[in-house]
């Protein structure tokens, strides 16, 4: 039987990888790597399949509860639901201080933000290979649909439930790969101040209702959320297994693709700090040296990263 401190241990690996994945740049997979779980995580994840989260269910019948356990021993359920704990309320936490930065301090935050995206791709670009026309390929590709829709997302797309779904599929299911940060996905799709703002407010609400004082901020906030955790549920059982084929298939090619996906994206900060100094009136110049010394600041957190975790292959 597990010791309560493995419990504990796995719970606080759990907050030390929802801190990363609250982050842009930053990739939770990485932290997991880190710590020792990716394998024990990637496992768990892919042995959930419809027949097991079926007989999980029809434990609610009491002669079906001995092959529910089973299932959700197989499927590693306590590990997942204690690391999970710990995921999300580090990203409670960290999301509730960001939309606060992101408020008062958009230049250095996204500054920050900036500096840890460059440094994690600089740290990336000697696992690339570009020696056939495939890889290139799947680098320009990966980088031109990054860039593109840095610039466009930020602008155009809304933050509707049908385009929150997709980015939760997208950014809960990059958020198990090393190298590829969910938030970061959430920057490009131009929804992370959006989702950071809506669970700082969506937390408000739940501790307003717990002091009895009503239900207002949660009628507003629960439709985002429970759709944004919707499109993570359906993104792990599609895009993750997805991209654990194709780089079972064609891995080279699909860490070019990847790698240049988070080069492209360093156009995101720089466009939502473009947005913000348009609305206050400030002009680059000033702003600059705030940006850079954040940008110094982030870079320096991943290659701490990048010190403890260089010699692990993944």
């Amino acid at each position: 039987m597990t010791d309560l401190r493995d419990w504990v241990a796995v719970y606080l690996k759990g907050i030390a990888m929802g801190c990363a994945d609250a982050v842009p740049g930053v990739s939770g997979g990485t932290i997991a790597l880190i710590l020792g779980i990716y394998e024990r995580l990637i496992a768990a994840v892919t042995a959930i399949d419809p027949d097991r989260i079926a007989r999980v269910l029809a434990g609610v019948r009491p002669e079906n509860l001995p092959d529910a356990r089973a299932a959700f021993h197989e499927t590693d359920g306590a590990f997942l639901a204690v690391l999970l704990a710990g995921i999300g309320t580090a990203v409670v936490v960290v999301l509730s201080g960001v939309s606060y930065l992101l408020a008062t301090r958009p230049v250095a935050t996204y500054g920050f933000f900036f500096g840890l995206i460059a440094a994690s791709a600089a740290v990336l670009l000697g696992d690339v290979e570009l020696d056939t026309p495939r890889r290139k390929g799947a680098a320009f590709t990966g980088f031109t649909v990054a860039f593109l829709a840095s610039g466009y997302a930020s602008t155009a797309l809304s933050s509707s439930l049908p385009v929150i779904f997709v980015a939760g599929a997208v950014a809960v299911s990059a958020m198990i790969l090393p190298g590829v940060s969910g938030s970061l996905l959430l920057v490009v799709l131009g929804q992370y101040e959006y989702m950071s703002g809506t669970v700082s407010r969506f937390v408000d609400g739940l501790a307003a209702l717990a002091l009895g004082n009503g239900v207002e901020g949660l009628v507003e906030t629960v439709p985002p959320v429970v759709t944004f955790l919707g499109g993570g549920v359906v993104g792990v059982f599609t895009i993750a297994h997805a991209v654990k084929y194709a780089l079972s298939r064609a891995r080279a090619a699909t860490i070019a693709f990847l790698v240049s996906l988070i080069v492209g994206a360093l156009r995101a900060p720089l466009v939502e700090v473009s947005i913000r100094l348009g609305e206050s009136g400030e002009t680059w110049e000033a702003a600059a040296p705030r940006f850079a010394l954040a940008a110094v600041a982030g870079a320096a957190v991943v290659l701490v990263l990048e010190r403890y975790s260089g010699a692990i292959e993944y």
